[in-house]
């Protein structure tokens, strides 16, 4: 094998030995950056190792630096990868510190780090999750017309259930307008309940013990929809990266990428 392939398998292969210990010491790494940043935040810690936490700051984007190069040089296409999910998390982890030369206090973005930690779905064989939150999606937004004609039913019932109030309550009982009314009867429908508005009538009391009861099936009614459609997902447990294209989202038993073909690394 080349150096590039070998590269390869370490930095996109989380099933092989040296690819596993990649991976794991670059989270700790993408940890250590994040709580870097969270301690740069208090004043007391910054004042007193503030030049310390500056220079690992610089050293852990240099290294990131490094590796966002190197993954770019090993792939077949490059721009697969730049383009892609990750490609761009990356690239992103690695911009604020050098954007903090020229706009002072844009270093803060480092904790969009922690979305590399995604990574570990990969490294600990938990691509079943991912797969998961892509079926998730998947029936979001298969529902999404479903939903749109429920979310639209509700905002109808609120308009309502409000205008209702400030006929019952009035401005006397704090329910000052139409829409502040409207406001008390979305957080009631969702069982929040604040309490900075309540009815104190009889009839105002009424009104809100049926919202309340219709707020359970506000809450019911959609997460039925999107069930429905998430049974219809499949799960994978395979964790392979194709080499040529970078799709991730193969068959378990598959031998072959389902994108372009190439066969998969052992």
């Amino acid at each position: 094998m080349t150096i590039r392939q070998k590269l390869y398998n370490i930095i996109f292969e989380a099933e092989t030995p040296t690819g596993k210990i990649f991976d794991l010491s670059l989270l700790l790494i993408i940890l250590s950056s994040i709580i870097l940043v969270m301690l740069e935040s208090v004043p007391e810690i910054k004042l007193k190792y503030g030049d310390t936490l500056h220079i690992l700051e610089w050293i852990i984007t240099i290294f990131f630096s490094i590796e966002y190069i190197l993954r770019i040089w090993v792939v077949h296409k490059p721009w697969s990868y730049i383009s892609s999910f990750y490609g761009i998390i990356d690239l992103l982890s690695v911009i604020p510190t050098y954007l903090s030369l020229i706009v002072v206090g844009s270093h803060s973005l480092m904790v969009i780090r922690a979305i590399r930690l995604l990574r570990i779905f990969r490294i600990l064989k938990l691509n079943r999750f991912t797969q998961a939150g892509q079926n998730l999606g998947k029936a979001l937004w298969a529902s999404r017309e479903k939903i749109s004609v429920f979310l639209f039913f509700v905002v109808n019932v609120v308009i309502i259930v409000g205008t209702l109030m400030y006929l019952i309550e009035g401005p006397t009982n704090g329910f000052k307008s139409i829409p502040a009314s409207i406001y008390w009867a979305i957080v009631t429908m969702t069982t929040v309940g604040y309490g900075d508005i309540s009815p104190q009538t009889p009839s105002g009391q009424f009104m809100a013990s049926l919202v309340m009861i219709v707020g359970y099936s506000v809450i019911a009614v959609p997460t039925g929809i999107v069930t429905s459609e998430i049974i219809k997902g499949s799960r994978s447990t395979n964790t392979q990266t194709c080499s040529n294209c970078l799709y991730d989202r193969h068959d378990d038993d598959a031998k072959f990428c389902k994108k372009c073909g190439t066969q998969l690394n052992e």
